[in-house]
C-alpha cells in the first residue's frame, strides 16, 4: 500500500516541489513510511509541468520506490494484485503492472490490462508519448484517491490519496471508471477536459455489453465550471464481477416452512435449513469461495521468514502479521475462523476490539430509560444488566461496551475451534480526551471530504481500532500491547450484499424481494463513496493496509449469481433472516453463538455514539469535523 500524489500545472512556469505543502507530505508519509521520493516532469515544447510523489509501505516482493519511470512514462500505484495478472513470489506487483501498462499500444489494451486485475487499487499513470494522464480506482473503490482543481493557481489539478489544508475543496475521484486527461489538448483549448471510460459488464450472446448504471450528472455537478467531463463507451473497461441476479420467485416465503418461537433467534432453526441438501451445498460453495478470498489476504505479504528476507528469528516467530477488526459479531468471527486455516500456526492473530468510555450518569440513565420502555421481561436483558453493573461499580471509566462483551464471547468460541492458536485479544480503550485530541490532530482530515455524524463515528472508531494500541488481557497478566501487524482485515461488504442493515427490513416490508434486490444493487454501487475511501484513508494513516475479503471479486460474483432469497429472508426473525446465508456458514463452521447474533452497528457496539452529542442524527453534518481545509 502507498500514498500517491500528482500535481499538474498547465503553465510554462515550473512552480517547484515546494507546491506540495508539509502537511500533505506528512499525511502521505504516514501511509507509506518505508520509502519516499518525488519526480518532476517537464516538456520543452509544451507548457506543462508535473510533480509525482510516492510513499511506499513495503509488503510484497523487493522494495520498489515510487514513482517508477521508463521511457518517459511515470507510474504511481496504490494497490494489490491478488489474481487476474500473474505475480510471482519474488516479484513486486508495482513493477509487474507498470511493465504491462507500458507495453500497451492502444487505449483498449490499456483498459483491458486494468480490467484483468483482481484486487484493490488506485493509480496514476503518465503516458509520455501521448501527453496523457490516466488515473482511477478499482471497481469497488477500495483505495482512496481524491482530486482538487484550481484554475487560479499554478497547480491546476492535484490527485492524492489523502487531503491537506486548502482553500479549494477536495472530492473523491468517483469509482465509475478510468479517467483520461490529454494535457496537450487542455493547453490548446485552455480548459480541462476529462474523459471517463466507464465500467461495463461483459457482453452476453447477441447482447451488447451493458454499461454499469452511474449518475454522471452527479460527477459533473461536483466539478468546477471550467472542467468538462465526457464519457467514452467505445472502449472496453470490463467489470471484474458478474451482474446482480434480479430473479424474483413466486415461491411461498420459506419462513412458513418452520414454526418459529416468537422472534427468538435459535441456532436450531439454522440447523433445520442446513438439513436441506440444496441449502447445505450452497453453504459449502460459499465457504470455499470466501476461504480463497481470506487466504489471498493473509498469505500475500512478506514475512520475515521468507527466503528473500533470510532466516526467521525467535522474536519474529511470535510476531503478528495479521490483525482483524473484531467485534465478535458474525462477520468478524467468520473472517477470524477462516484466517486461522491459513495463517501459520506459530503466528499469533491480533483481534482488535475497540470500546469508548461511557462515564456520565446521564448516559447510563438514558440507556436504562430507553430499555425500560420495552416490555418488562425476566430475566432482564443483558444490556440492562451491563448498564446497571457499570452504574453501581467504581467511578473509573467504563469500557464495557456491547462489542467488548461479544468480542470476549467470540474469543472463547475461537479458542474452542483452535486451542493451539495464540489469539491476541487487544482491548483498545478510548477516553473522551483521547478522542477529541486525535480527531483534531489526525482523524478529521482523513474522513474529509465526508462530513456526517455517521462518518465521524465510524471513522474515529476504525482509526483507533486499526492503530492497535491497547491491552492484552487474555494471556494471564494484563499488559500494554501495540499490534505490529501491517495487514488489517475488515468485514465490510457483508451487510451491503446480504441485507444486514435495518433499512433492508424496512425496504423488504415495503417492496418485497424485488425492492430488496434493487436496494442491494444500490448498496454495492455506492460503497466506494460511502465507506471505502474513508476507511482506506483512516486505516492507512497508521502505515497499515486494509483488506476486504467480502469484496473479493470472486466472492461478489458468487453472491451476485444467487437470487436474493438464498442470501437473506427478511420475513424471518432478526438474528436469522438478515445475512441468512452467512449465518448458515457460521453454524456450519461451529460458531454456534455467533451465528444468531443480531446486527449491531459499530457506532453503537463500541459506544462512540454515546460519548458526545446523543441527540444527533447519523445524517447530520458533524461540526466536530470542521477541518483546516475549510477553515
Amino acid at each position: 500500500m502507498c500514498g500517491i500524489c500528482c500535481v499538474i500545472s498547465l503553465s510554462a512556469y515550473a512552480p517547484g516541489s515546494s507546491i506540495l505543502k508539509e502537511d500533505i507530505l506528512n499525511n502521505l508519509k504516514r501511509r507509506g513510511p518505508d520509502r519516499s521520493q518525488q519526480l518532476e516532469k517537464t516538456v520543452l515544447h509544451l507548457p506543462y509541468w508535473c510533480l509525482f510523489s510516492g510513499h511506499v509501505l513495503h509488503l510484497r516482493g523487493p522494495m520498489t520506490p515510487q514513482p517508477l519511470e521508463d521511457s518517459g512514462n511515470v507510474f504511481l500505484w496504490n494497490g494489490e494484485i491478488f489474481s487476474g495478472i500473474s505475480v510471482e513470489r519474488e516479484e513486486n506487483d508495482t513493477q509487474v503492472i507498470f511493465r504491462r501498462l507500458c507495453s500497451c499500444n492502444s487505449d483498449s489494451d490499456f483498459l483491458t490490462a486494468l480490467s484483468s486485475i483482481q484486487g484493490p487499487w488506485s493509480f496514476i499513470f503518465y503516458q509520455a508519448s501521448r501527453h496523457c494522464l490516466w488515473f482511477g480506482r478499482d471497481y469497488f473503490g477500495r483505495r482512496s484517491l481524491l482530486w482538487q482543481f484550481n484554475k487560479e493557481s499554478d497547480a491546476v489539478v492535484v490527485l492524492s490519496s489523502v487531503s491537506s489544508a486548502s482553500h479549494n475543496p477536495w472530492l473523491e475521484v468517483p469509482a465509475s471508471g478510468i479517467f483520461q486527461m490529454n494535457l496537450q489538448d487542455c493547453i490548446a483549448h485552455k480548459s480541462i477536459t476529462l474523459m471517463l471510460h466507464p465500467w461495463r459488464f461483459l457482453p452476453r450472446q447477441n447482447v451488447a455489453g451493458e454499461v454499469i448504471p452511474g449518475d454522471l450528472s452527479v460527477v459533473s455537478k461536483s466539478l468546477p465550471a471550467y472542467v468538462s467531463l465526457v464519457m467514452n463507451t467505445s472502449t472496453s473497461l470490463i467489470a471484474p464481477i458478474i451482474p446482480l441476479n434480479k430473479e424474483i420467485s413466486d415461491m411461498t416465503v420459506e419462513s412458513q416452512l418452520f414454526s418459529f418461537p416468537s422472534t427468538v433467534a435459535d441456532v436450531e432453526v439454522l440447523q433445520k435449513f442446513l438439513a436441506e441438501h440444496h441449502r447445505k451445498e450452497r453453504v459449502h460453495q460459499f465457504i470455499d469461495v470466501l476461504s480463497r478470498a481470506v487466504k489471498k489476504r493473509v498469505i500475500c505479504l512478506m514475512r520475515n521468514g521468507d527466503p528473500i528476507r533470510g532466516e526467521i528469528s525467535e522474536k519474529d516467530l511470535k510476531k503478528s502479521y495479521i490483525a482483524i477488526l473484531f467485534s465478535g459479531g458474525l462477520d468478524s468471527m467468520i473472517i477470524a475462523a477462516l484466517a486461522d486455516r491459513y495463517v501459520p500456526l506459530e503466528e499469533p492473530i491480533d483481534l482488535l476490539n475497540v470500546a469508548f468510555e461511557v462515564t456520565s450518569q446521564g448516559n447510563q440513565n438514558s440507556s436504562i430509560k430507553k430499555c425500560s420502555k420495552k416490555k418488562k421481561q425476566f430475566p432482564p436483558c443483558q444490556e440492562c444488566l451491563n448498564v446497571k453493573n457499570t452504574a453501581t461499580s467504581d467511578s473509573s471509566p467504563s469500557f464495557n461496551a456491547p462489542d467488548r462483551m461479544t468480542g470476549k464471547a467470540g474469543l472463547e468460541e475461537l479458542k474452542i475451534i483452535n486451542p493451539s492458536r495464540t489469539w491476541n485479544f487487544v482491548e483498545i480503550n478510548v477516553t473522551l480526551e483521547d478522542l477529541k485530541a486525535m480527531r483534531v490532530k489526525h482523524i478529521r482530515h482523513l474522513i474529509y471530504p465526508l462530513d456526517t455524524v455517521l462518518d465521524d463515528s465510524i471513522g474515529c472508531a476504525v482509526w483507533f481500532a486499526s492503530r492497535g494500541e491497547g491491552l492484552l488481557t487474555n494471556q494471564g497478566a494484563v499488559r500494554p500491547y501495540k499490534s505490529p501487524a501491517k495487514i488489517v482485515i475488515t468485514g465490510i461488504g457483508a451487510d451491503e450484499q446480504l441485507a444486514g442493515y435495518s433499512r433492508h427490513r424496512v425496504c423488504f416490508k415495503k417492496s418485497g424481494f424485488e425492492g430488496l434486490t434493487e436496494e442491494l444493487r444500490m448498496e454495492l454501487s455506492r460503497i466506494s463513496s460511502r465507506n471505502l475511501g474513508r476507511d482506506d484513508r483512516v486505516i492507512g494513516d497508521h502505515g497499515k493496509e486494509a483488506r476486504f475479503p467480502f469484496l473479493d471479486e470472486e466472492v461478489v460474483s458468487f453472491l451476485n449469481s444467487l437470487p436474493v432469497w438464498e442470501k437473506a429472508n427478511l420475513a424471518l426473525p432478526r438474528g436469522i433472516g438478515e445475512k441468512l446465508l452467512l449465518r448458515l456458514v457460521a453454524a456450519e463452521l461451529g460458531l454456534t453463538a455467533s451465528a444468531v447474533l443480531p446486527k449491531r452497528a459499530m457506532q453503537f457496539g463500541s459506544r462512540i455514539a454515546k460519548m458526545e452529542n446523543t441527540s444527533e442524527k447519523a445524517s447530520d453534518k458533524c461540526t466536530r469535523l470542521q477541518t483546516a481545509s475549510r477553515e
